[in-house]
């Protein structure tokens, strides 16, 4: 049996398919949001880093005219520019407005509230340890908040290897880190600095954590797992790690169909990260063309939605009413800008 006619033969009895998955409310705002930009100003729109971690997502807006940038410098004086999910650093932040180009930020809400709580710490006299991955884009952008009373630690080596601290101590966390990486690292710092601190919530995110859950579930049932997402994506990484580590004999990771092996066989497992398209998963599913079909298997329903950026949304509304009255239509019964309804997947397919 092939799934792909010029690809090689695989034999795959049926492929379980892991919910939630793909998508997260984050990755869905800001996809949606630089999309919008795209259509409302001429190219090139500009980018603070990838938007989300994935490498179809960043090829189809860099065939729109979106270039990517590392260095608030090398976007042109009155640019648009759009700021990406996982946050910037204040001083990024204040450097982009300086352009004088129309600025959306679409830092994920989660982050925000990383962000604010490090601030509040800070102010309070706390120092923070923060466990995170060295180099990822959250992590520096959140570390920058309050450079001096923050403390990176990613193992329990590192928690051990920390001096004494003679201030209060709070911890928090990147939000994309698996819940296992995490547990380990707070254990550790909970035992070392007994009046530690922690917010009331977690500050994993609630998508990554549903992906992980959803993950387990099927894993044990499995002869392969498929993970769909890039390498430069922590949560995509951790989904890997976590089958690996429930026993699955073989586990990939993948940007595409094209990369799957031909030894595949037996039941296969397919996930992917959260700032990976469904147009990725119905493709994987298409090449293993299991024949006793697919079993999707589903932990819990995610209903989150984060609206778009304020000045993003007015800026929509202010082009709705343009068009409107050059249609000879009424302002005021405009239908209310509202994406909702409509997925990032769908709106990545009408840009390509």
């Amino acid at each position: 049996m092939s799934g792909d006619p010029e690809g090689p033969d695989v034999d795959i009895d049926k492929v379980l398919l892991a919910a939630p998955r793909g998508f997260c409310a984050g990755v869905e705002m800001a996809i949606k949001a630089l999309a919008w930009m795209v259509r409302a100003f001429e190219p090139p729109v500009y980018c603070y880093h990838e938007i989300v971690h994935n490498q179809i997502v960043v090829r189809r807006f860099e065939d729109l005219g979106v270039v990517f940038v590392d260095d608030i410098a090398d976007v042109p004086q009155g640019r648009p520019l759009m700021l990406s999910a996982h946050g910037s650093a204040p001083e990024v932040v204040s450097r982009a407005h300086e352009t004088g180009g129309f600025v959306v930020d679409a830092v994920c809400p989660l982050v925000t509230k990383v962000h604010h709580e490090v601030k509040v710490r800070a102010n309070k006299g706390y120092d923070i340890l923060y466990i995170g991955h060295e180099g990822h884009e959250e992590a520096v952008g959140t570390m920058a908040v309050a450079p001096r009373n923050i403390h990176r630690v990613e193992t329990i080596d590192e928690v051990a290897d920390l001096g004494p601290i003679e201030t209060p101590v709070a911890l928090l966390a990147q939000t994309t880190l698996s819940h296992r990486d995490w547990s380990d690292v707070a254990d550790a710092a909970k035992a070392r600095y007994p009046d530690l601190w922690m917010p009331g919530r977690s500050d994993l995110c609630f998508a990554t954590t549903n992906r992980q859950t959803a993950l387990l579930e099927i894993a044990e049932r499995c002869d392969a797992v498929v993970v769909i997402g890039s390498a430069n994506s922590s949560n995509t990484r951790a989904l890997e790690k976590l089958a690996r580590e429930a026993g699955c004999p073989q586990v990939m990771r993948i940007n595409a169909a094209g990369e799957l092996p031909s030894d595949l066989h037996g039941t296969v497992g397919v996930t992917a990260g959260a700032s990976a398209p469904e147009e990725l998963v119905q493709a994987v599913i298409g090449f293993l063309n299991p024949r006793h079909g697919v079993e999707e298997v589903s932990v819990t329903e995610e209903e989150e939605y984060f609206p778009p950026p304020r000045n993003l949304r007015e800026l929509l509304a202010a082009i709705d009413v343009v068009g409107t009255l050059g249609l000879a239509g009424d302002p005021e019964h405009l239908p209310p800008t509202e994406d909702r309804n409509r997925g990032a997947s769908e709106v990545l397919a009408d840009l390509a």
